[in-house]
């Protein structure tokens, strides 16, 4: 179920008492962020990153102002996600899917990833994040190929935040490519037991492999949808949807959606609480 709660919609799962709610809307940052902390914090956070185009044509702006300013929002919430202790953050940068876009504005995107692989990558690696990209980004144009390798190297001892920049991502090849690459593996190994394979043995094929399925994925912007975001590693993923758009999402936005993320009953199927 769905209920309105002020800026945001929230898919309802358990007991949950919302969190989110216009009584409490106006609660400093600081109650924010502590009631985040005093409560459940998810290993792993996935955030749709949606209403760049929209926040801009409010302002009467070119669309590529506001992707721009959907840079300075990452910028602006790493560490607010560092705060939390949240160690895993998956950001769905650019899809399959917007290959589909105006070229003029996809160029500028890829512009965007290869400025923020090259600007911001002193302050990553103060602030301790690894950055990994997931997806097919190396067909991406060799300029911007060339920055996501460049921070990918020297973030790599990063240990506070694993930053996974979905680009060139979709959920649907990410299932794709790892069915591809298990039945490979399979007959060079000489297996014929097709039978015996395990989810497990699946999601070791998965681009994420290794990485833990993330807890809590948020959207912004209102629409309610994954949007091909993660659809294995998501099957148990709460999700929060705000209607902010993602130009204007600030870090309170974050600690009120894991409050909410920590208010709710996590039964994996199970008829016993996943509370930890």
């Amino acid at each position: 179920m769905y209920k309105d709660c002020g800026r945001y919609y929230i898919c309802k799962r358990g007991r949950g008492n919302g969190g989110l709610n216009e009584r409490n809307g106006n609660r400093s940052e600081e109650y924010w962020l502590a009631k985040a902390r005093a409560g459940r914090i998810p290993v792993h956070v996935g955030i749709i990153m949606d209403g760049n185009g929209r926040w801009a044509q409010k302002r009467g702006l070119k669309r590529q102002e506001g992707h721009r300013a959907g840079v300075q929002t990452i910028y602006r919430c790493i560490p607010a996600v560092i705060k939390l202790g949240i160690r895993h953050c998956t950001l769905f940068v650019f899809s399959t899917e917007n290959w589909k876009r105006p070229r003029e504005e996809v160029q500028f995107l890829f512009g965007l990833i290869t400025d923020y692989c090259r600007k911001h990558k002193d302050e990553l690696i103060e602030h301790g994040v690894q950055v990994i990209p997931i997806g097919r980004w190396k067909e991406l144009p060799a300029s911007a190929v060339h920055s996501i390798e460049s921070v990918v190297r020297d973030t790599r001892q990063g240990s506070r935040l694993s930053l996974y920049l979905a680009i060139n991502y979709g959920g649907r090849q990410e299932i794709v490519d790892a069915a591809a690459k298990l039945a490979k593996r399979l007959i060079s190994e000489g297996q014929v037991d097709f039978d015996g394979i395990t989810h497990e043995d699946f999601a070791d094929c998965l681009y994420t492999r290794g990485v833990p399925d993330p807890d809590l994925i948020i959207r912004t912007s209102g629409e309610q949808r994954i949007s091909n975001f993660l659809l294995w590693q998501g099957a148990y993923s709460e999700l929060v949807f705000t209607d902010v758009l993602w130009p204007g999402f600030q870090p309170v936005d974050l600690y009120k959606a894991v409050v909410e993320y920590s208010s709710r009953s996590r039964r994996f199927g199970d008829v016993t609480d996943g509370r930890g």
